[in-house]
Parts: C-alpha cells; sequence; structure tokens
C-alpha cells in the first residue's frame, strides 16, 4: 500500500512540475484607431490561427492608441495619422503598416458625385451652406465629423487645409457612426476611412478621382493618410508582440491587408 501511495505522489510531482514549466503565450494588445479595426482584426486573427497567439484590440482612437502605448498600457498602439514631433520627443516610433483612403461620404440619394478638394474645405469651413449651389437639391449642408484627437479628422482637415476651422453640426467618436449619421440624412456630407465604407452612403470622386484599392496605390486619390503602428523608442517589444509585429509588416501578409480595403506599405 506505501509504495503504491508513493507512486501517485510521485506522479502528482512530476504532473505539477510539468504543468509549471509549461509556458502559455502572452497576448499581444493593441490600441488606438478605430479606423484600423479591420485590417487589424483581419490580421490577428491570422496570426492567431497560425501561433496560438491572441491578439487583442482596444478602438479608443489615434491619439488615445499613442498615449497608451507611451503609458505602457498596451505592446503597440495604432495610429491613422503621422506621429507629431512632440510625440516622437516623447520616444515613440512609427512604422508604416499600410495607406488608407479617406472616403468624402453623402447620402445615396444625393445627386452630386464628384467634388474638389477646394469645394470640400469651402463646404467644412461653411463658406458653401446649401447643396444647390455644388449641383446638389436646394437643402442646408449637414457637416459630420470625427472628435478632436481621431487620426481620420486629423488627416482630413490636414489634406484640406481646414485644421481648426471646421463647422461641425456633429462630431463622431468612431468611423461607424459617421457612416451610420450619413447613411440616415440625405443632407449630409461625412468622411471615413475607406475601409470600412458600405453601400448605405456613397463614396464621392475627388478632383474626379475614384477613391480605390489602385488610386490610392498610384497617388491620384488625394484624400489619403498611412496607418501606422507606434512603439516606444529603443525599448524592446515582449516576444509575442515582437513576432506580431514582424509578421504584419511582412509581405507575407499583403493579401490580408488588401483584402482589409487598405495598400500594404510592404
Amino acid at each position: 500500500m506505501k509504495k503504491i501511495i508513493g507512486l501517485v505522489l510521485i506522479s502528482i510531482l512530476v504532473l505539477g512540475l510539468s504543468s509549471c514549466t509549461k509556458k502559455t503565450a502572452q497576448a499581444v494588445s493593441t490600441d488606438g484607431s478605430t479606423s484600423m479595426e479591420k485590417v487589424i482584426g483581419a490580421l490577428g486573427e491570422a496570426f492567431e490561427s497560425e501561433t496560438g497567439i491572441p491578439v487583442t484590440y482596444n478602438p479608443t482612437g489615434s491619439s488615445s492608441g499613442i498615449k497608451a502605448v507611451s503609458e505602457k498600457r498596451c505592446d503597440i498602439g495604432l495610429a491613422s495619422r503621422d506621429l507629431k514631433s512632440t510625440e516622437k520627443e516623447q520616444g515613440l516610433t512609427s512604422t508604416t503598416l499600410a495607406y488608407d483612403g479617406i472616403a468624402i461620404i453623402v447620402h445615396p440619394n444625393n445627386p452630386v458625385s464628384d467634388l474638389d478638394i477646394a469645394t470640400v474645405a469651402k463646404i467644412y469651413t461653411g463658406e458653401i451652406t446649401n447643396w444647390k449651389d455644388i449641383g446638389g437639391n436646394d437643402s442646408e449642408i449637414v457637416l459630420i465629423g470625427r472628435e478632436a484627437g481621431s487620426g481620420t479628422r486629423d488627416g482630413f482637415e490636414s489634406i484640406t487645409d481646414t485644421a481648426e476651422q471646421c463647422k461641425y453640426r456633429q462630431e463622431l467618436t468612431s468611423t461607424g457612426d459617421v457612416i451610420t449619421t450619413v447613411s440616415q440624412n440625405p443632407a449630409a456630407i461625412g468622411y471615413a476611412s475607406l475601409a470600412s465604407v458600405k453601400d448605405t452612403v456613397k463614396a464621392l470622386k475627388i478632383n474626379g478621382v475614384t477613391p480605390s484599392e489602385a488610386t490610392i496605390k498610384d497617388g491620384t486619390y488625394v484624400v489619403q493618410r498611412p496607418f501606422i503602428l507606434v512603439t516606444r523608442t529603443g525599448e524592446a517589444l515582449s516576444d509575442s508582440a515582437q513576432q506580431f509585429f514582424d509578421y504584419i509588416t511582412s509581405a507575407k501578409v499583403n493579401n490580408i491587408i488588401t483584402a482589409a480595403g487598405v495598400v500594404s506599405a510592404n
């Protein structure tokens, strides 16, 4: 009996030691741009399927994601704009993952289909206030945009040279909210990541160019911005985070990035 008990105890001890020495892969945490949800979701799913390492995504907006990585609350920050000089001075580095078009969107029933950048700027700064003045219906233009700190807003206002000048009716906190709001108001105009645009809204041509992967890649569609990965300068990532970083910046995932509606930078 003592011999049997001894063997059982040894077996339990061996199993215990085995479970203690078995390491569980550390999850990779990302935080930031809501516009990057589709591409990061697809890349994270593919990475987890291949490696077994889970990837979490917290859609807080570009500025919040940059702050999160700076404060070491996530592994990799996500931003849909370039880093500002002040952010680089705080010890942050950016790596461009992809390029995304910012679609200027209206209700599908809006007869306007093509605007130039100068006209878009005049609309958002309040110089043009009625659709009839640009070939549309006789109705007041309702300006929809993103909240301060949004990478999409920063990109849009930089390209149209309208920073601090836009007369927004509503400032919304996500790409999805902008699309939904414009889809429900025939007089509304908004802007959103091209990768997220659905057939519930109409993406306008800009300067005669339709927003698409091809026109973003060749540069003819001018309303575009980078999707970047933000890390802490000179500080090593965890093993899991480094694996994920290397994976999503490799050429082998270009098809995944393209399927998400953006243009790979690699």
